[in-house]
């Protein structure tokens, strides 16, 4: 089992492979956090918690004449708000009698087979081969009806636990919410770094690590959407953690709207980390009966590093976040038309295009903006999804009935959650764009957001969606969203903190209603490039475009920064045209198709604009990814190298450890160069393995201790992919 209670029913146990987490409800009813780390013996380590008379620390009226007991210095699985634990705190409410105080007690607890749900937000979920296990504890707020239950599920093989938060209101009273966070990791001793992956547009998820001090280190969003510049994942870790060695622990919120994770040390030296919705423009008002549940948060902890971490957040989030047709089925090689047409095309540019793809032995042709509406800029036509079939020469099904007559698929762009003031949808409907009455409203790439909590909205997106969709044979869908949400205000309900989490939970119901619609249909999600490139938006696409910068060398770090959480499979990565039309830079066709092998492969670029020699490397780049396919989008991934150095390497191994492939790039050129030597990993100790560099033969212990040593340094971008085969 792995979750076990002792018989007074308030010690918990929650057992992984390799991990344990233990916290225990005290006399006083305060559910305290024991231990999270390597996995335990079922005893009980309340003893760890060392009590103290801290001055200007309060106790509780239970504590009596017991100065050492203060929620001021305890550590504790919710804390709450107003009642004397001045620390950062994951619930606060508002009373009817104007009071502001949130003080749980324990009341019981409930174990139930398999994962949990959370209503209208992603979560994880079992599969054939494995369940999960959930513990429900509930609290009870001392002083009104107010309940909270906390989830706990256990998910025993990947070394993870998941925690999520339901409030009820019980009481005859209204109760306002004012924050609701779904997790707090307080450790008691020692010293850790917080790893963060933040960015901007086209540069996104860039590692940062800072040690956890007194003064607070916080990143989150208040966007709208999980956001270019911060990622709902956060590692902390011991200082001395690398990605072999050291204790790692991982943070990701399943939830694609603005939250928080903050960590920082007490006046005791104790850490606290917390993780959710952003507290900033959110109040929900809990009226009799009414229930507000929280997101999901997914832990992990790793004794192995990054690299042991990140295997198993890459082994849940694929096979447990991830849905439908496309978790196991194998991803199209797809040719989208954007950077090779932008807005000015016709069937004829289009057909051209896929002929010389299908030619080459891509699978998909993705149409993207500017088939429908008054669409030739972006700067009108956003909502009115009819088809523009004037400027395609026909209809869309005629197109895609072209397309699938060459052996293709046919794949579609859609921006449903935005709106332009030069539409039809906007001026039939200006009150479905999200703005303030009487102000004018802040635009984003001269467009405006449509209220994705309004049912009506919704549905006629659905509607929409669902008559060109049936009309036309699409096999794939890019769902696009491309800017901040501001301006927030809704003409259905009267509490402006509830719009950003209601505009999610919209744009999830959505995504859910299309999805049922069309169970088959490859979903790919994209908001700038990874503007919204979450565990949340994974249980509804199961790729997600990385970036909008398609520059080889920059995707380095991207891809890098990237994979510390999510699968390469995940990753939407692309070979385009240089000059690149981000950074101008230009770089080895090559080493742009090595680069993209790793993630959903595809193509950016108009190939009948490439030499002859460059088509050649096309039908090459494409055997390679059949080849791998198994490799890249299911076997185990190791960062060799970060991106920052000379060069950049990373490898893949698969199940059996029968074959692992690297991929190196130069990032720079140096005269009278030093050799390039890497690491290798993941090999079976015992087998032997050829090498295709070199042609060596050695052990797998002999290549993980020893490395390979490149016989020449090659220049400036140039990649290399090195492959290691088992001899039998």
């Amino acid at each position: 089992m792995a979750i076990k209670v002792d018989k007074e029913g308030r010690l918990f146990h929650l057992q992984t492979k390799d991990s344990t987490y233990q916290m225990y409800a005290d006399e006083k009813g305060i559910l305290l956090h024991t231990y999270y780390g390597k996995k335990i013996d079922e005893e009980n380590l309340r003893g760890l918690i060392c009590r103290a008379d801290v001055g200007f620390s309060g106790n509780p009226p239970e504590a009596g004449e017991d100065r050492s007991y203060s929620l001021d210095c305890l550590p504790q699985e919710m804390p709450g708000s107003g009642v004397g634990d001045y620390r950062d705190d994951c619930i606060r409410l508002w009373h009817s009698d104007g009071s502001m105080a949130a003080d749980f007690r324990y009341v019981g607890y409930e174990i139930l087979a398999g994962s949990y749900r959370i209503p209208g937000l992603p979560a994880l979920h079992d599969s054939e081969e494995e369940q999960g296990q959930t513990l429900v504890i509930t609290l009870k707020e001392v002083a009104s009806q107010v309940m909270v239950c906390l989830y706990y599920g256990v998910f025993e093989a990947e070394n993870v636990i998941t925690r999520a938060v339901r409030v009820e209101n019980q009481g005859k009273e209204d109760v306002i919410l004012d924050e609701c966070l779904s997790c707090c990791l307080d450790f008691q001793f020692g010293d850790l770094d917080m790893v963060t992956f933040a960015g901007r547009h086209a540069m996104e998820r860039g590692p940062e690590r800072n040690p956890v001090g007194r003064t607070r280190l916080e990143v989150g969003s208040v966007r709208g959407t999980s956001s270019h510049q911060y990622n709902p994942a956060v590692i902390l870790c011991s200082p001395q953690a690398t990605e072999d060695f050291g204790d790692c622990y991982g943070m990701c919120l399943a939830y694609s709207g603005n939250f928080v994770v903050s960590a920082q040390k007490d006046q005791r030296g104790q850490t606290r980390a917390v993780m959710g919705i952003n507290p900033r423009q959110f109040s929900f008002c809990l009226k009799e009966g009414e229930a507000f549940d929280a997101p999901q948060v997914i832990l992990s902890y790793s004794d192995r590093g990054f690299t042991g971490l990140s295997h198993q957040y890459h082994r849940i989030l694929r096979e447990h976040m991830c849905r439908g047709k496309y978790v196991r089925a194998r991803r199209p090689v797809l040719i989208n038309n954007w950077e090779a047409t932008y807005f000015d095309f016709n069937e004829e540019k289009l057909m051209a295009i896929a002929r010389k793809a299908s030619s080459l032995g891509i699978e998909m042709l993705v149409l993207d903006d500017g088939w429908f509406g008054k669409r030739d800029s972006d700067n009108s036509g956003l909502g009115d999804w009819f088809v523009n079939e004037k400027k395609l020469g026909g209809s869309l099904k005629r197109l895609g009935d072209r397309i699938h007559d060459l052996g293709m698929q046919f794949g579609l762009w859609f921006e449903p959650e935005m709106v332009s003031q030069d539409s039809d949808l906007y001026r039939a409907h200006p009150d479905w764009a999200v703005q303030v009455p009487g102000r004018e409203p802040n635009r984003g790439r001269n467009q405006l957001v449509l209220d994705m909590s309004r049912k009506e909205v919704r549905d006629y997106l659905l509607e929409r969606m669902t008559d060109i969709l049936s009309n036309a044979p699409i096999d794939y869908v890019k769902w696009d969203m491309n800017r901040s949400v501001c301006d927030i205000y809704s003409h259905t309900y009267n509490r402006i903190g509830e719009f950003y989490h209601r505009y999610v939970c919209g744009v999830y119901d959505l995504l859910e209603r299309l999805l049922a619609r069309f169970p088959d249909l490859l979903l790919e999600g994209c908001s700038g490039g990874g503007g919204r490139f979450d565990a949340g938006m994974l249980y509804y696409s199961p790729q997600i475009w990385c970036s909008d910068n398609t520059d080889a060398i920059n995707r380095l770090d991207i891809q890098y920064g990237t994979s510390f959480f999510y699968p390469v499979s995940t990753m939407g990565s692309h070979v385009s045209a240089v000059p690149n039309h981000q950074t101008g830079r230009v770089t080895p066709f090559q080493t742009r198709g090595h680069v993209a092998l790793s993630g959903s492969f595809g193509y950016e670029l108009d190939l009948n604009k490439v030499t002859e020699e460059e088509q050649a490397l096309v039908k090459e780049q494409v055997a390679q990814f059949h080849k791998y396919y198994e490799l890249t989008h299911e076997g185990t991934y190791y960062r060799l190298s970060g991106p920052a150095g000379r060069f950049c390497a990373w490898e893949f191994v698969d199940a059996d450890q029968s074959q692992a492939l690297e991929t190196l790039v130069m990032t720079s050129a140096e005269g009278n160069p030093m050799p390039v030597h890497t690491t290798v990993k993941g090999l079976d100790p015992e087998k032997r393995y050829r090498c295709s560099y070199n042609d060596m033969v050695c052990s797998g212990r002999t290549w993980m201790n020893g490395g390979l040593t490149l016989e020449r340094v090659p220049g400036e971008y140039e990649s290399l992919l090195i492959e290691w085969r088992a001899e039998e």
